[in-house]
This record gives C-alpha cells, sequence and structure tokens, in this order.
C-alpha cells in the first residue's frame, strides 16, 4: 500500500500542478487579497476535493458516464459558472485588496469576503463533471480489492487533498510575491488573464462530450 500511495501522490501532483480553475483562482485570490485570504479559497477546492472523491467512491461518476441527462445538467451548470467567473475577473479593477477586518472581531464584509473566496472555490469545482469522472476513473487503480474500500478512499483523499493544498498554496504564494514587483497595471494583467483562462476552460468543458471522458 505504502508504494501505491507514492505512486498515487506523485501522480496527484502532476495533475494538480496542471492550471485548472481552482489553481488559477489560488494564483488571482493570492495577488488580490494576499495568501492568507487566499487561504479560505484553497479550503473550498480542498473541501471539494472530498465531496469528488465521495461521489466518485458512491458511483456518481459511473452515472454521470451513462446518464446523458444528468451529464449534460452539470456540464452547463459548470460552464456557466466557469464563464461567469471569467467575465467578473476580466471586468475587475484589478486593483490589490485586503479581506477587510475589524478591530473588536469581524465586520459582516469580512465574513462575506471569506465566505465568497471559499464558496467560489467549492463551486468551480463540485460543477465540473470531469472532477467525477476523473477520480472514478483514477481511484480504483490504487486501491486494493481485498482491504476495506472505506478507509482506502479516505486515505486517497487525504493524500490527494494534502497534494493539491501544497500546489494551491504555492501558486497563492506567487500570486502574492509577484503582487509586491508589478505596478496597478500588472495586477490588472494577472487578474484578466487568469479570468480569460476561466473563460477558455469553460469554452472548452462546453465542448466536452461523455465519449471523450
Amino acid at each position: 500500500m505504502e508504494v501505491h500511495l507514492l505512486t498515487f501522490a506523485l501522480l496527484a501532483l502532476v495533475v494538480v500542478m496542471t492550471p485548472g480553475p481552482t489553481v488559477l483562482l489560488a494564483l488571482s485570490n493570492g495577488s488580490r487579497f494576499g495568501l492568507g485570504a487566499a487561504g479560505y479559497g484553497i479550503a473550498g477546492a480542498a473541501l471539494s476535493d472530498g465531496v469528488l472523491i465521495a461521489a466518485a467512491g458512491l458511483g456518481l461518476g459511473a452515472i454521470l458516464t451513462t446518464s446523458a441527462v444528468l451529464f449534460n445538467i452539470v456540464k452547463w451548470v459548470g460552464v456557466a459558472y466557469l464563464v461567469w467567473l471569467g467575465l467578473q475577473m476580466v471586468r475587475s479593477s484589478g486593483v490589490s485588496e485586503a479581506v477587510p477586518a475589524h478591530p473588536t472581531g469581524q465586520s459582516p464584509r469580512a465574513s462575506r469576503s471569506k465566505r465568497a473566496l471559499f464558496r467560489k472555490s467549492f463551486l468551480v469545482a463540485v460543477t465540473n463533471p470531469k472532477g467525477y469522472l476523473f477520480f472514478t476513473a483514477f481511484l480504483p487503480q490504487f486501491l486494493v480489492p481485498s482491504e476495506p474500500l472505506l478507509m482506502q478512499y479516505v486515505l486517497l483523499a487525504l493524500v490527494f487533498i494534502a497534494v493539491d493544498v501544497a500546489v494551491m498554496a504555492a501558486y497563492a504564494g506567487l500570486g502574492a510575491r509577484a503582487i509586491r514587483f508589478l505596478n496597478a497595471r500588472g495586477a490588472l494583467w494577472i487578474d484578466r488573464t487568469c479570468g480569460g483562462l476561466l473563460i477558455t476552460l469553460g469554452g472548452a468543458l462546453a465542448l466536452i462530450r461523455r465519449s471523450d471522458v
């Protein structure tokens, strides 16, 4: 099992390091809000990993493979959300912001900002059918049928989440450090580039068919 976990972790690293929606959000959040605030988005993405893996373990990926209606519903919700997020980022001012704090505790605005960062990263993953299908195909290769499956799924989920969090934190840190050396125009470039890439990913998702994944 130890060899399987090491192989799984290395493959997970390759998968996660390929820039996807949650990684792009981590980079953008780091550049706009700083590494600390970007952590709320990273937490949302980590939770989405757990949801996707649980769904794969319960057979939702297989259902998406066989149900054209369900697959298309999830796909078009994901497309709409990616494009909407991308447009918001393209239209943003690109100005570096801090999640507002309050001297006597969290203000309502601060709580809303943190919840928004968490929610965006969570939803962008769970509305993408490719995530369910990926885990459905990927995880069984590292399962030992003779051992309890539940604990194996939990262990694989923890490893994947740990790798994902580390990579997203690195991207968020990169964004936070880069913004120190960029002027307002540079900050605008980061936000609009990430937004454009999210729109492109939304367009690519729109072209995906069940037979392609």
